[in-house]
């Protein structure tokens, strides 16, 4: 896995191995802001549990927040696009912005291990 350089030659991480193990390793590498939540979700969704049916949902969940948070770019377009929908006072507005984010989300699911 090799990371890739944006038009503005700006350089993205690449994606991990889909496992939660190799998920913490790269949040931990390139984005540890988000490390204190995984660690905590982990902790309340998964090490508890007494079977490993939790485990694709939050490996899921953080495959797509990491995918975003690598991208400095794609992170900051979602957080204002995210922030313009709080503010919207037109429903039918929110409602776009919101449903821009879900399709970016959405789209993360794609990325594969490398890219």
């Amino acid at each position: 896995m090799t990371a890739h350089a944006t038009e503005n030659d700006q350089v993205i991480p690449p994606m991990p191995e889909r496992t939660p193990k190799a998920l913490r390793a790269a949040i931990a590498e390139h984005t540890p802001e988000l490390l204190p939540d995984f660690d905590e979700h982990w902790k309340s969704a998964v090490a508890d549990a007494y079977n490993v049916g939790p485990v694709p949902a939050f490996t899921a969940r953080w495959w797509c927040e990491y995918a975003i948070a690598r991208d400095p770019k794609l992170d900051a377009r979602v957080t204002e696009l995210q922030h313009r929908a709080a503010e919207a006072t037109d429903i039918a507005e929110a409602k776009a912005l919101v449903d821009e984010v879900a399709k970016i989300r959405y789209g993360m699911r794609k990325l594969e291990p490398g890219e």
